[in-house]
């Protein structure tokens, strides 16, 4: 679980972000990203009603992202504020189809060295 500081939670962080943010897709899993000046990374996690009504499906697909998030945590640049969309094809897809998803488009976005 990623501790609370690594966490996206005010409402205005989240508006610049889509505001301002770059997006980029692969798949089933959308990233949008902006630079922040910070020194570490935040993540936000958006697992909508669309995906799944039953907030047990919806709540194990964030702790899935949260824990490929926080195993490749060290190998990221530092400094941006990433939220992660996921759309309805996530639920047909195991732990490691969703951890080669995000890690490749980390790489697309150069978010890992």
């Amino acid at each position: 679980m990623l501790s609370r500081e690594y966490k996206l939670k005010r409402d205005n962080d989240f508006k610049k972000i889509f505001k301002q943010g770059r997006y980029s897709r692969n798949g089933f899993i959308g990233i949008k990203f902006l630079k922040n000046d910070l020194k570490f990374n935040r993540f936000a996690f958006v697992i909508g009603l669309k995906i799944s009504k039953k907030a047990v499906l919806r709540n194990k697909i964030r702790r899935q992202l949260e824990e490929i998030v926080r195993l490749s945590f060290d190998q990221m640049e530092i400094g941006f504020d990433v939220v992660i969309l996921v759309e309805k094809e996530i639920i047909n897809k195991n732990y490691q189809e969703i951890k080669k998803e995000i890690i490749n488009l980390f790489k697309k976005i150069k978010l890992i060295k």
